[in-house]
């Protein structure tokens, strides 16, 4: 048999009004749309308990007396990272023998459930009070400024490559809590290093760096790929360049270079590499090159550059946005 709709509150309330002012069963039925049954039912609840809320219904006890739940609860706040396997042994040796189920179903009646800790820049003060700052400067920047902007940034690309995974127990909207996330750092290596850029109007140039790169090579990358990228996606007149805080980026050298040529970059942030939407490209470059699984160094490049351009550019402007 289907399950029938509940009532809202407001409903119950406006059938018992109803009946307060004489109006029969059937006539609040035909008034609300309700069948005579449910109107009489909602009116002997009244009746008998003096209120339309939901009554206590029966079944089975909970496995978790209200202190065990307290004591769960309150672990998983103070370490997020606490496991089920952890909560079962707690229970156990407070006498109270339960599964690993049991710990989620109630956890998630606390608005508790099991996420992976999502991964984010490791951040001194400093960096916090920069990152606000560059918010609050760029809050009420309208959507032409983003899209008029090149954004750059290097990635590694593994051939098989693996993506490790914490979870912790949080409530709705507290992914970047402090508590809830793994703090990374940058490191180098990895099997091959791209360059890359990209706007809102869609993929600039992506380049393979064969060798480790210094103040000297990034210039001459951008001169053989920034302009060319620029024209390619069409930008307006007085478009901006993004790239990081890396020391090759930010060497007095190449700061000269790009005042000489007449750039305007951005100002960025430290510590910053989730404000930059080429992060969420390199994911969807990462998965796509994934899923053709490549064999080989050589395949892997090939592969990345056809990808790279199979992009649509709907996706790089809903990232911008």
């Amino acid at each position: 048999m289907a399950k029938t709709k509940e009532l809202s509150k407001d409903t119950r309330n406006k059938i018992v009004d109803l009946h307060q002012v004489g109006k029969t069963e059937s006539a609040i039925g035909k008034q609300l749309g309700l069948k005579k049954s449910t109107v009489g039912a909602i009116i002997r609840k009244w009746k008998t308990y003096k209120t339309t809320d939901n009554l206590p219904r029966s079944g089975a006890p909970r496995k978790i007396s209200p202190r065990g739940v307290k004591m769960i609860t309150r672990t998983v706040s103070k370490n997020p990272r606490t496991t089920r396997g952890d909560l079962v042994n707690d229970l156990q040796r407070a006498g109270t023998k339960v599964t690993k189920p049991t710990i989620s179903n109630t956890l998630r009646r606390q608005g508790l459930k099991s996420c992976s800790a999502r991964r984010v820049p490791l951040l001194k003060p400093v960096h916090v009070q920069a990152r606000l700052k560059f918010a609050r400067e760029h809050l009420d920047d309208p959507d032409e400024d983003w899209e008029n902007v090149i954004w750059s940034d290097e990635t590694k690309i593994e051939l098989f490559g693996k993506n490790s995974t914490r979870r912790v127990w949080r409530t709705k909207n507290a992914e970047l809590h402090p508590k809830n996330t793994i703090p990374t750092v940058k490191h180098g290596g990895g099997n091959i290093m791209l360059w890359g850029c990209f706007s809102a109007k869609g993929p600039g140039r992506l380049i393979r760096v064969k060798e480790r790169m210094n103040g000297a090579m990034y210039r001459e990358i951008l001169s053989e790929n920034l302009l060319p990228s620029a024209r390619a996606l069409k930008m307006k007149r007085g478009w901006v360049f993004q790239h990081d805080n890396d020391p090759k980026h930010t060497a007095r050298a190449t700061k000269e270079w790009l005042r000489k040529k007449h750039f305007k970059v951005l100002e960025w942030p430290s510590q910053s590499p989730d404000l930059n939407p080429i992060e969420n490209l390199w994911r969807e470059l990462k998965v796509r090159v994934a899923q053709r699984q490549p064999q080989n160094i050589t395949a892997l490049e090939e592969i990345c550059m056809e990808e790279w351009a199979k992009i649509p550019a709907t996706v790089c402007e809903n990232l911008v946005k």
